[in-house]
């Protein structure tokens, strides 16, 4: 009789599953099909904003401190979660001096702020950029030092803060991931610090919240989940509960993403957009990312351009240099992408459609076509090459990757 055991990641459905076995030492080779998936609660829906006091209260706040930004207080978002932390009798303490890319100075002035008040829970209100600051004060509270010594992975030791995330964006997967990604300003490279313990406890999406994002931030985000979600699937470390996860952000983005600029108000799209998003982030935290994202971050740091948009520019090229070595994967994500009966083509032909679906899409909400136009130059490819090979995503990255192939890739872009 056929249990049903055989799944994408057991490569041999032949195999049979064995009994107990004997305890190894810590540290031992993991078995190949072994799966890890990471995700706080979450709660999701239009109006799900009103259990941010509750959601604080379980977690153990008494007072709690809330990272947010100008934009989010101007869009009346803040008045709104503080009235239901009020409700439940908090007073939170408010920290709103972030910028786009959060720099380390700006992190490490907002620990001093939540040190000398006296607050617990971390509460991050907003885009990436306040989730990552969020994140980053509580690394600081639970392990001290400077933010930058944390980039790497498992830098971060010590137990943090409870943490409660509330996106206002629907794209950058801050609020359910292992990652924070911080501007070092004084060499002006985004650092990336990945650890299990920036996973938050509890994520908030209430989807009214994006229908305040001006246009290029809706298509800067969705560009930037598509991304996560094409990179995850593709990833060395993808497995069988993130490929699912991926596969159906893809479907939802490119489905919505044009509808969610044209009309903002329009529920249908941002719901979808918000649950793709939300998808691409658990996906992308557990099976990691690649090239393009190795590439952006580089970008990002040196120009403090718009992340969303400097993928949108880069995907298609790197979607062309990993199929090169094997496109495989890349059938899947073009029938998501709805390329009809992609996987009765050749997988190379269909890998370059799915590259152009992208650039159409990019081309559709407004991205500009290469990275010229963002501020990339000639005599910056040979510096941002050297960073990317440093950045933790390229690890993932399904094909191997050298300076020059690197170096060829941001000259393609411009």
């Amino acid at each position: 009789m056929d249990h049903g055991w055989a799944s994408p990641g057991i490569r041999d459905a032949s195999l049979e599953l064995t009994g107990p076995q004997r305890v190894v030492p810590v540290g031992a080779r993991e078995p190949a099909n072994l799966a890890k998936f990471h995700a706080p609660e979450i709660v999701f829906g239009p109006g799900s904003l009103a259990e941010l006091g509750h959601c604080a209260l379980r977690v153990g706040a008494r007072r709690p401190f809330l990272v947010t930004d100008p934009g989010l207080i101007e869009a009346g978002w803040l008045d709104e979660a503080l009235g239901h932390l009020s409700a439940v009798g908090l007073r939170p303490v408010v920290w709103h001096e972030i910028t786009p890319n959060p720099k380390d100075h700006e992190i490490e002035a907002a620990y001093g702020e939540y040190a000398d008040s006296g607050a617990d829970v971390i509460i991050g209100l907003g885009g990436g950029s306040c989730i990552d600051a969020a994140k980053g004060v509580a690394i600081l509270s639970g392990n001290g030092g400077c933010i930058l010594g944390y980039e790497g992975v498992d830098k971060v030791v010590n137990p943090i803060p409870p943490t409660v995330m509330v996106p206002s964006t629907s794209g950058t997967g801050a609020d359910v991931s292992q990652f924070a990604v911080v501007t070092d300003t004084a060499k002006h490279i985004k650092i990336t610090i990945i650890s299990r313990t920036l996973v938050p406890e509890i994520s908030i999406i209430d989807p009214r919240l994006l229908i305040t994002m001006p246009d290029w931030l809706t298509a800067s985000t969705g560009l930037d989940a598509l991304t996560h979600a094409i990179e995850s699937f593709v990833s060395r470390a993808h497995n069988p509960l993130t490929d699912n996860h991926a596969l159906h952000a893809v479907r939802l983005i490119t489905e919505h993403l044009r509808h969610s600029v044209e009309r903002p108000r329009l529920a249908g799209p941002r719901l979808g957009m918000a649950q793709g998003a939300l998808e691409a982030g658990v996906a992308f935290t557990n099976a990691i990312l690649g090239a393009t994202h190795a590439m952006s971050h580089q970008v990002g740091g040196l120009l403090d351009a718009p992340h969303g948009l400097i993928n949108g520019v880069l995907l298609p090229h790197v979607i062309r240099f990993n199929a090169a070595a094997d496109p495989t994967r890349f059938v899947p994500l073009a029938e998501a992408a709805g390329i009809r009966d992609a996987w009765r083509m050749p997988p190379a032909e269909v890998a370059d459609m799915l590259a152009d679906r992208v650039r159409a899409l990019a081309d559709a909400v407004g991205v500009p076509r290469g990275l010229s136009a963002l501020g990339v130059t000639e005599q910056d490819v040979s510096r941002l090459a050297e960073t990317t090979m440093r950045d933790a995503c390229l690890t993932t990255n399904p094909r191997d990757a050298t300076r020059d192939d690197i170096e060829a890739l941001f000259r393609a872009a411009l």
